[in-house]
């Protein structure tokens, strides 16, 4: 048996084995925090402040330049992954360097 089907056999033994109440397995309550909903003002504050151009900002954030100027003019709000990335842009600027989304 390979090391990975091993493993998994041993955890479905334990699930097995904690369903039948046999062994207590641990657990912990892990919740994710809802991305912030960003204003038009904000998501401009974070691009004016990053010191970048519509077009460049739209492609370090994957998205296209059409999709900023909608934002920053109140049409469109960012997805939630979107939300993610500006949340860590306004968070720590320099990840976006550091995590090689831009070169700048």
């Amino acid at each position: 048996m390979s090391e990975v089907s091993g493993s998994i056999m041993r955890g479905l033994q334990e699930m097995l084995e904690h369903a039948q109440g046999k062994t207590e397995l641990k657990s912990r309550y892990v919740a994710a925090t809802p991305p912030k909903q960003y204003t038009a003002d904000e998501i401009r504050h974070i691009r004016d402040n990053l010191k970048m151009s519509q077009g460049f900002f739209a492609d370090v954030i994957g998205v296209s330049k059409k999709t900023v100027e909608s934002w920053e003019y109140g049409r469109g709000k960012p997805s939630g992954a979107a939300a993610r990335i500006l949340s860590i842009a306004e968070a720590d600027p320099e990840a976006l360097r550091r995590y090689g989304f831009a070169e700048w």
